[in-house]
């Protein structure tokens, strides 16, 4: 067993509930910062995405903002997990939530990018069977006003990863 799949709570899991954001709630403003601390970079995408959410008794616990930019490609534009909640393998279920969304709608590939320094992320995104692709030099550095630090590094460059289905 590796570090994150130890981390599993299966317990938790099978209480969680994955579905749209319906029109007369409240966006999960809040964690979508956490996963960007740009509002301006997540409002430019949010009006042509699909919101969804992870809920844990009643209260929204995880997010992840799907974008399709073609008929055969979805891409993760945000994806974020509660602090408290962090590490116990919602994460990787939001993948396979949208993963499932994906194959659903007869997507051929999925796309999602994170930061050069976003390490778990990074590990995370590889064990759900995305792979590296292209990495968008300086992207942090000429996208976002102040610089943005992750693991103690900073982000400097977007590493995009896609998984084909």
């Amino acid at each position: 067993m590796t570090a994150g799949e130890n981390m599993i709570d299966h317990d938790l899991l099978k209480y969680i509930i994955f579905r749209k954001i319906q029109l007369d709630e409240p966006l999960p403003y809040r964690l979508m910062l956490d996963a960007d601390p740009s509002w301006n970079a997540i409002s430019k995408y949010l009006a042509f995405s699909e919101i969804h959410i992870g809920l844990f008794n009643h209260e929204i616990i995880a997010s992840i903002v799907l974008y399709m930019p073609d008929k055969d490609t979805l891409e993760i534009k945000n994806i974020a997990v509660d602090e408290r909640f962090q590490e116990k393998g919602i994460g990787r279920m939001l993948l396979v939530y949208a993963t499932r969304i994906s194959i659903k709608k007869e997507i051929r590939t999925m796309m999602i990018g994170t930061s050069n320094a976003s390490i778990s992320q990074l590990y995370l995104y590889q064990k759900a069977g995305f792979e590296m692709t292209e990495i968008k030099l300086n992207f942090f550095a000429y996208n976002y006003p102040e610089p943005i630090y992750e693991n103690g590094i900073q982000c400097r460059h977007m590493i995009l990863l896609k998984k084909y289905l």
